[in-house]
């Protein structure tokens, strides 16, 4: 009778101890996110599941043409994903449907089409990073408002791959 009040009690540690684990992954190391809506569209569609890099910034800034998941700074209970385009200290500009980082044109083989916006030459703060959708003609990004430059509190992880559906499974840059 012990030997089964023994193995019971594995059994607890057991479990106890793989939700701890997966606690502390997912609040410390990655997280699992759905991409929802087409502002990434060609490199992400809607629905696909990412695996999202929490502790990378922890170390070293976002670099440009990164992908990250970051609190809407309106609302922070909801997230958004979108890519570095300018870092601290660059200046960015947004002209004839063209990008402009540090006044050399981006070459963007990433983006649905070109943006149809202009967005007046700034200076990216220190701490904030400049980000904007793949499908440039329908996201809501750095060049509206209510984003803006997107400061470093507000940045959740690095997107580093798609997991779903296996069939899009690939890892991001």
């Amino acid at each position: 009778m012990s030997s089964l009040g023994e193995e019971a009690k594995d059994w607890v540690i057991s479990i106890v101890i793989a939700i701890v684990l997966a606690f502390i992954i997912r609040q410390f190391v990655v997280e699992l996110y759905i991409v929802d809506g087409p502002s990434m569209r060609p490199t992400l569609q809607s629905q696909e599941r990412l695996v999202v890099n929490k502790f990378i910034y922890d170390f070293r800034a976002p670099e440009k043409g990164e992908i990250l998941v970051f609190q809407y700074p309106r609302d922070t209970s909801r997230d958004f994903i979108k890519r570095v385009i300018a870092t601290p200290g660059d200046t960015i500009e947004i002209k004839g449907g063209r990008v402009f980082v540090n006044d050399q044109m981006l070459t963007e083989d990433y983006i649905l089409e070109p943006t149809r916006s202009e967005y007046p030459k700034a200076t990216v703060p220190e701490g904030t990073v400049f980000v904007m959708g793949d499908n440039r003609n329908n996201s809501e990004d750095s060049r509206f408002a209510d984003v803006g430059f997107v400061p470093y509190k507000l940045i959740k992880g690095k997107a580093v791959l798609v997991f779903w559906p296996f069939s899009a499974f690939k890892t991001l840059p």
